[in-house]
């Protein structure tokens, strides 16, 4: 995978969400997005974006924290895993993960930095940093070049 590096700078959850549902008209079988950020960033709402581009209604992505693996029945499938409550990297296995990884489907995986060094190394990497109340810096690393342009001029 040729590594790019997009920013983008939203003043709304729902200009994240945006951002999110143009990364998920990206996304194919088996992609890997991994998602890093403190805590009420914006994390899940990002999920919702990319969860509508597969059809999957807003309402019905949460943060998964108390399930962590959620599995939804679309083509390709998609699958939410929440690592927050995640303290060992020995649950991992445990919670059934690396069914998920490098499966089939699409796989996105907030507090990914809970199981870093055991991820592929091909996948999307997505920093989200709060700057104030609702402003967002967001930078998308690993996309390949024409989907970098795809998604920066979607987003406009």
């Amino acid at each position: 995978m040729f590594l790019t590096v997009k920013k983008y700078s939203t003043e709304s959850p729902e200009e994240t969400m945006e951002v999110g549902y143009h990364l998920g008209q990206l996304l194919g079988p088996g992609d890997v997005v991994c998602l890093y950020g403190e805590l009420g960033t914006g994390k899940t709402v990002l999920v919702k974006g990319i969860a509508r581009a597969f059809g999957i209604r807003e309402r019905d992505i949460a943060s998964a924290s108390f399930t962590i693996v959620t599995e939804y029945a679309t083509s390709p499938p998609f699958a939410h895993v929440d690592l927050y409550r995640i303290e060992r990297t020995e649950e991992l296995a445990e919670i059934g993960i690396w069914e998920q990884v490098g499966a089939e489907g699409i796989t996105v995986i907030e507090w990914a930095e809970k199981a870093e060094g055991l991820l592929p190394d091909e996948r999307i990497a997505v920093f989200i940093r709060a700057v104030d109340e609702t402003v967002r810096d967001i930078t998308i690393e690993g996309l390949h070049e024409k989907d970098r342009d795809y998604i920066e001029n979607r987003s406009s």
